[in-house]
């Protein structure tokens, strides 16, 4: 078995998330958006917005024309859907029928929803949308209650049961709040509607991981997708014999690597170039990942008692150099146009980087930030604290 040494895998790495991006994309600026959600397979959802939301920030990181209407327009024409992947995401439209596998398994009860069906009611809810068109949770409040119960919380719960297994879509967003389609009104009759077999969607699911992550290991490919690991090592196996996937030893780990794949290790890596992420990005979602291949230790600790955080509420890692140098606790103060930074930490022993190499993290990281608070619509920054000299300067 062939190996990498740590420094190339995290090239082969950050090549394949498009990080940090090309200085000069092909086509429009939405093309580009599209094309990176399709190259990363998924792009996460999250409601905190202390700065910009984290779908937001991914794309920008990867996109420096992105916009923040691109997702929507992108929505409205069909060409992105929302559903889960580990988590609620938006998707290429391209690969809804791999999203059908799971939908499948949840309307035949083969994977268990949340909520407990409420046929009658979600009956109701699917006549309703069919006649009236697009509803939103809310337009179901303050219904009469009948045999099966309306009012809010039911009628949002069978709304979620009828999206996560298919029958509805979510056509577009009103200030954040989903509005609700049938399915047939919202797929292109031009997308493929089969539903894979387990074989079919184990491979997609080890194809497009390995083409968005470079490297990974079974338990990767499979992460959060209830009782997917063993497909998923089914088809690595198959895939392994016929040749259609390889493998690589990276620190004395046998990860799978497509074939041709390592030929990105010959292009370059923008390292100068400062990048500052998003707890939700897709190169540090998985966090053991992270520790295997980076040797960086995260932990979002907006979830954290206040007391015992260690950083901050919302810290954004740093990536220079192809490597996770830092984080950064940050807020925007949406009134006043202030760009908080609370707490600024570059990992390590910082004492031991020299001026000369300290001075280059400054310089990268007052050219990222310039980016980052147009992205924020901020135009004031405040450092309130930092452990590296020189960074208020």
């Amino acid at each position: 078995m062939d190996s990498l040494s740590s420094s190339q895998a995290k090239k082969l790495v950050l090549l394949s998330q498009g990080l940090p991006p090309k200085k000069k994309a092909q086509g429009s600026a939405i093309s580009h958006t599209l094309s990176a959600i399709e190259q990363l397979g998924y792009i996460q959802i999250d409601t905190i917005s202390v700065i910009q939301r984290a779908h937001h920030h991914t794309l920008w990181n990867r996109n420096p024309r992105y916009q923040l209407n691109h997702i929507d327009e992108l929505v409205e024409n069909r060409e992105v859907f929302e559903y889960w992947s580990h988590a609620a995401a938006y998707l290429p439209m391209r690969d809804y029928r791999f999203s059908l596998y799971r939908k499948q398994a949840f309307k035949t009860g083969a994977l268990s929803h949340w909520y407990k069906p409420n046929h009658e009611l979600m009956k109701s809810v699917i006549q309703r949308i069919e006649s009236e068109g697009p509803l939103m949770a809310k337009d179901f409040e303050g219904e009469r209650k009948h045999k099966g119960g309306w009012g809010g919380k039911p009628a949002k719960q069978a709304l979620e049961t009828l999206f996560m297994q298919g029958d509805l879509m979510v056509s577009s967003r009103s200030n954040f709040h989903k509005v609700y389609d049938l399915t047939q009104r919202v797929v292109p009759e031009t997308i493929d509607s089969s539903v894979p077999t387990a074989g079919e969607y184990a491979r997609y699911l080890v194809t497009q991981f390995l083409k968005a992550n470079g490297l990974g290991l079974a338990a990767e490919m499979s992460y959060l997708l209830k009782n997917t690991k063993p497909l998923v090592m089914k088809a690595l196996s198959e895939m392994l014999e016929e040749g259609s996937v390889v493998q690589i030893s990276v620190n004395g780990l046998a990860y799978f690597v497509l074939p041709g794949f390592l030929d990105l290790l010959n292009r370059p890596l923008a390292r100068s170039k400062l990048k500052i992420l998003s707890p939700f990005d897709n190169l540090l979602i998985q966090r053991k990942r992270m520790q295997a291949l980076f040797g960086y230790n995260y932990l979002l600790e907006c979830y954290v008692p206040e007391p015992k955080r260690q950083f901050g509420y919302f810290c954004l890692p740093i990536l220079w150099q192809g490597e996770l140098v830092g984080r950064m606790d940050c807020k925007v103060d949406r009134k006043t146009s202030v760009l908080n930074i609370n707490n600024l930490v570059v990992e390590g022993a910082v004492e031991k980087w020299g001026s000369s190499k300290q001075e280059s993290f400054v310089q990268a990281l007052r050219e990222e930030l310039t980016g980052f608070m147009d992205f924020n619509q901020a135009q004031e920054l405040i450092i309130h604290k930092a452990n590296l000299a020189g960074i208020n300067g």
